[in-house]
């Protein structure tokens, strides 16, 4: 399908809760084409459906060249104590720092066909499975910063050129 253009921090869309999928139709089978050719390109371990400017609960990921879609992730478990994890995203161009994320997540949701789908990892995955989800909560991982750290940050986003 498309490559979609990844929406930008203070873009509304990015703020909000997204919706569950209902009937999975043609819009949904071409919104996971979209997600799925939009993280295939290098250097990216996840995206969003409000990350293409989509508010319903669907996310790609690209993880060591495994890639696939979730329908309707839900974030189930996570394991461990929630430690500084070095972060980026595509939605906040640029900007490094360290969220919280425990070393351990699974999402369980559905594929396009209604099947069930788990995924379940530490490492990488772990902290895509949590970014992800967040993303289809409305947040940005710049809310899982230390308050000094979110303040250096929004200082770093006011300053970049694409905001």
């Amino acid at each position: 399908m498309t490559v979609r253009e990844i929406r930008l921090f203070g873009d509304p869309v990015l703020r909000t809760v997204c919706a569950e999928i209902g009937t999975i139709d043609d819009g949904v089978r071409a919104l996971i084409a979209d997600l799925v050719d939009s993280v295939e390109l290098p250097g990216r371990a996840g995206v969003a459906a409000p990350q293409i400017g989509v508010a319903l609960r669907a996310f790609s990921y690209n993880i060591d060249g495994d890639i696939g879609y979730v329908i309707n992730p839900v974030l189930t478990e996570v394991r461990g104590e929630a430690v500084p994890t070095g972060e980026g995203c595509l939605s906040v161009p640029g900007l490094w720092h360290d969220a919280l994320r425990h070393p351990w997540a699974r999402v369980e949701g559905i594929d396009l066909d209604g099947e069930p789908v788990i995924l379940e990892g530490e490492g990488l995955l772990a902290q895509a499975l949590q970014h992800e989800t967040d993303h289809l909560d409305g947040k940005v991982y710049l809310s899982r910063l230390d308050p000094e750290t979110r303040k250096r940050a929004m200082r770093e986003v006011r300053e970049s050129s694409w905001f």
